[in-house]
């Protein structure tokens, strides 16, 4: 089977700020990190278009056979490069993204991790999660929105690749058997981390039985019935949703 790939913007007005793609052997998936309404996170350029440039690049990198540290590095060097003389860089909103980069390498699967976008890989016959957690211990101890944002690519915070090409030591980098992957943006993982309608095996499930464009269709029918945020409290009703899949 190819890669297989859906992708839906949370809001037909405004750019999906999720970026993926592939290669025979390689494949991105990239989650743009958006200022809150009203802040100026100091490019002229956007968070959509940042991701689009960062995901070629470190495409390019992991498909020559770069390390994929190594790749994310070069990629956001060359990405902010491209706006450094006409954006503010040092902006703590700059944009940024979350990043899984994989590749496969006979019968090894290669992964880099960064933030809170998420791989699934099936080995065998149980599945391994591998997700960056820090984000998610933060919030307990520094409070929602504004406060976990301060720790943004700081040390003993959480990091995304932004302007710093030091956010690529901090990915979680490793090899596992090959074999079926899931990759996911945080506006797909909420089936499991929101709404709790599917477990991680349920969501990897449903997208090897019927492809990952079933799997943000349900993500879509879980946020159209809670469209006030109640139940299931969350930043946006309806976000980018990304997911990326593969089986040998």
């Amino acid at each position: 089977m190819p890669f297989l790939l859906a992708t839906e913007p949370g809001r037909p007005d405004h750019p999906n700020e999720d970026f993926a793609a592939v290669t025979a052997t390689a494949a991105v998936l990239l989650d743009g990190a958006s200022a809150p309404a009203g802040v100026d996170n100091g490019c002229s350029h956007g968070v959509a278009w940042y991701t689009r440039r960062l995901g070629a690049l470190l495409l390019a990198g992991a498909d020559a056979g770069a390390d994929l540290r190594e790749a994310l590095a070069e990629a956001i060097r060359s990405a902010s490069a491209a706006h450094g003389g006409t954006c503010d860089l040092g902006n703590q909103e700059t944009p940024s993204a979350t990043v899984v980069a994989v590749r496969i390498s006979g019968d090894r699967l290669e992964y880099l991790v960064l933030s809170d976008s998420v791989l699934l890989a099936g080995e065998g016959g149980g599945l391994r999660t591998i997700a960056d957690t820090r984000l998610d211990d933060l919030r307990p101890r520094v409070g929602p929105g504004t406060a976990v944002r301060a720790w943004r690519n700081v040390p003993g915070g959480f990091w995304t690749a932004g302007a710093d090409p030091r956010a690529a030591d901090e990915a979680l980098a490793g090899t596992v058997p090959g074999g079926p992957f899931l990759a996911m943006t945080d506006g797909a993982t909420r089936v499991v981390e929101v709404f709790g309608d599917l477990s991680w095996e349920g969501a990897f499930a449903l997208v090897r039985r019927r492809g990952p464009g079933a799997l943000l269709e349900r993500v879509r029918e879980l946020e159209a019935a809670d469209p006030d945020c109640r139940r299931h409290p969350r930043a946006r009703v309806r976000d980018d949703a990304t997911a990326l899949c593969w089986s040998p």
